[in-house]
């Protein structure tokens, strides 16, 4: 993988990270006194600046909101050049991506004192796509040229390996002379909905496209992962964008996809239709043309990079910081789906760098006021927490020794 086209999911996703630490099995939070039992934990993922072959170091702590953690002596080691991390079924998994060849799934389970202990390590096939359906995790290996089929495998998260795989041909699925690229996947009641860009699939434009202004959403049966048909809209452009999730379910069961009109054609910007959300209601495989939310409209010009459910139809977006185009240094807003308000989120810095990734979706408080999201800025890492209701920002815990990847709670 060219670090080119991954260079939105690292943003957010990635950070530089500085000093070094342990490869010890277990990590366990400074403030954790021996024996001491905590019902969930928030791993941190940090990467560090001039390591050769380490991705990431894991640390744990209990407490987002303040006080301060550091690489220098702790944490697990994360070999490679990248890894994604997901929960499942109370374990936490680290994903490598193998640069065109398989890479390690490494399991980890959280004991009695809080501390990360790996419970399994297998090999899998490099992928683009990770999501949590069922007891599985199911990943997609999503080829940019050459071959014409995705591979998608299921993971049972109890057993920690493979139980499922299967194909399914992306030039057929894209029906118009180019192929079907997925974006992500998620489980929307007893299917996937795997939404996907359309994509030329040639070098030396592999992600430009001669359709910028149309959605599609493939609609999958699960656990059999048999193609039942293709949602279509032409109010927006396609739904999220390469290593972006573009897809959220509400407490109600209905589904909104986020567009960041992000299109190209040999390098120049072509979506003519608007950064939006779009809906599909519980139950239906249509989507609603009763509800267009234009938030290109509602914030003055920007677009959607990313964005984080968070609960009662208030999700967390990143917007790209240069007005009336997908560019720029992130910005944090809160929108509400069901009224269709915009606020931009005061209090964290206006332009950020790097992040923790958006995908991670669980990082939020037990009362459910409060959303964590790393940052990373010239004068450090910070997670800072962000009031849902005010869309008011606080700076919270320091993580020293380099730049937040990752947040993510383990029950």
């Amino acid at each position: 993988m060219k670090k080119s086209y991954l260079q939105w999911f690292f943003v957010l996703g990635m950070g530089m990270f500085l000093g070094a630490c342990s490869d010890d099995d277990k990590t366990v939070d400074p403030g954790t006194e021996p024996g001491e039992v905590t019902a969930s934990r928030y791993v941190v993922a940090s990467t560090p600046v001039g390591s050769q072959g380490v991705a990431d170091y894991l640390l744990t702590t209990s407490d987002l909101s303040q006080g301060t953690i550091s690489t220098v002596g702790k944490g697990i080691e994360q070999d490679g050049s990248y890894r994604y991390y997901v929960t499942h079924k109370g374990k936490f998994f680290s994903l490598l991506y193998g640069q065109g060849n398989p890479g390690a799934v490494t399991t980890y389970s959280v004991d009695e004192k809080g501390e990360l202990v790996k419970t399994s390590d297998f090999q899998s096939e490099t992928v683009q796509v990770f999501t949590t359906a069922g007891d599985d995790i199911l990943t997609i290996k999503v080829p940019r040229t050459g071959n014409e089929s995705a591979s998608w495998f299921r993971i049972n998260a109890d057993q920690s390996k493979i139980v499922g795989e299967g194909q399914v041909n992306i030039v057929k699925l894209a029906g118009n002379g180019e192929r079907a690229h997925f974006t992500w996947a998620t489980q929307v009641g007893d299917k996937v909905f795997a939404p996907y860009m359309s994509i030329k699939g040639v070098a030396p434009d592999a992600f430009g496209t001669a359709n910028p202004d149309s959605s599609w959403i493939a609609v999958f049966s699960y656990p059999g992962m048999q193609l039942e048909k293709v949602i279509k809209d032409n109010r927006t452009s396609f739904i999220g964008s390469y290593f972006n999730n573009g897809l959220a379910v509400d407490e109600n069961g209905d589904a909104y996809a986020f567009s960041p009109a992000s299109a190209t054609n040999s390098g120049v910007a072509t979506s003519k239709k608007p950064s939006a959300i779009i809906r599909v209601k519980k139950g239906t495989t249509e989507f609603d043309q009763s509800y267009f939310f234009n938030v290109q409209e509602k914030s003055g010009g920007y677009h959607i990079a990313n964005q984080t459910y968070l609960s009662k139809g208030k999700i967390l977006l990143y917007m790209y910081g240069t007005v009336n185009t997908a560019t720029g240094a992130k910005r944090l807003a809160i929108a509400d789906l069901y009224n269709q308000t915009f606020t931009w989120v005061t209090g964290a810095p206006e332009s950020i760098a790097s992040g923790s990734a958006s995908y991670n979706n669980n990082t939020i408080s037990a009362d459910g006021k409060t959303v964590f999201v790393g940052i990373n800025t010239d004068a450090g890492s910070w997670v800072y927490g962000i009031d849902i209701a005010t869309a008011t920002a606080k700076q919270g815990l320091k993580v020293e020794g380099g730049a937040i990847t990752a947040i993510v709670k383990v029950k």
